[in-house]
């Protein structure tokens, strides 16, 4: 391997032999590096997993049988690609390997999307119980501000007699959801809609709506970290106290509910922000493995 192929890291390639080695060496770097971990994985180790997995086309899950296994000339260069991309450009690992995961589904991303790590997809794993009593029921779904379709399709999933129209505003990430429907096999179940909220909807009316808007406040997105920042700035950015979207969500959605339905909202760490902005609401704050202060929820007649 030539320096020429070889992207720029802190060793030589051909001092590292095995998968182990290369795992090893890819936790040093971000650890190195102080990559922030915010986008799947929560620390050095399992990331590292991921992206060896990842670059040498082994099944995701247990990497133990291959730990002895020696990487090929053509393979280290891959490698080095990866970890230069993840410390020196600070990439998230998703952007890298062009693939997120959730609850297990894999879906395709690139810049175009935010990286799917919604809490919504904990709850709808529980079939939103026990905010759904019958998930049997032909329920019409609406995910606003789907990004890559996850939770549509997601959703799709665990109610398997519902429609689910996926909203976003950008042309462009709509094409990624389109893509990721395709690859689910739900281009029957669930339609990507280019939409500014519920402009193109024509009035139609949901079962319950889920959204994971772009709440980020001003002053915070000054401070992200790198990561972010190869993230679409319009999947993030709230307005001066993030509350933007979620307060024209708000006021919309009665609209778009059907009687007896419902709106789960997830809004990050910016609860102080919205219970700031909306005093006069008392909505159910839905626990996760973040906590109940994420994802809230609002039934119709709350919202009227």
């Amino acid at each position: 391997m030539s320096k020429e192929q070889t992207p720029h890291i802190s060793v030589d390639p051909h001092d590292l032999h095995t998968v182990r080695d290369w795992v090893r060496f890819f936790v040093s770097e971000m650890r190195r590096g102080r990559v922030f971990f915010g986008h799947g994985s929560s620390n050095a180790f399992d990331e590292a997993i991921y992206l060896v997995q990842s670059a040498l086309h082994l099944p995701i899950g247990d990497l133990t049988p291959f730990w002895g296994a020696r990487v090929t000339t053509r393979e280290k260069v891959q490698l080095a690609n990866f970890i230069t991309q993840r410390v020196d450009d600070r990439k998230p690992a998703s952007y890298i390997t062009g693939e997120a995961w959730l609850q297990g589904h894999s879906f395709k991303v690139d810049k175009r999307v935010i990286i799917p790590r919604s809490f919504i997809a904990e709850l709808l794993a529980d079939q939103l119980t026990p905010w759904v009593n019958a998930p049997e029921m032909p329920f019409d779904i609406l995910d606003m501000c789907t990004g890559s379709a996850c939770l549509a399709i997601l959703a799709a999933y665990v109610f398997e007699n519902a429609q689910v129209d996926a909203v976003d505003l950008s042309a462009e990430a709509l094409k990624v959801a389109r893509e990721n429907i395709h690859l689910h096999h739900m281009d029957g179940r669930v339609k990507a809609i280019e939409s500014d909220l519920f402009s193109n909807l024509n009035g139609k009316q949901y079962d319950f709506i889920l959204t994971n808007p772009p709440y980020v406040n001003e002053a915070s997105m000054k401070k992200l970290p790198p990561e972010y920042l190869h993230e679409p700035r319009m999947a993030l950015a709230g307005g001066d106290s993030g509350m933007d979207l979620i307060q024209d969500i708000l006021e919309q959605a009665p609209l778009h509910l059907k009687d007896g339905g419902f709106l789960v909202v997830e809004l990050g760490n910016e609860k102080l922000h919205f219970e700031a902005a909306f005093p006069h609401l008392n909505p159910i704050w839905l626990e996760t493995s973040a906590g109940d202060e994420q994802v809230f929820l609002l039934n119709k007649e709350d919202l009227v």
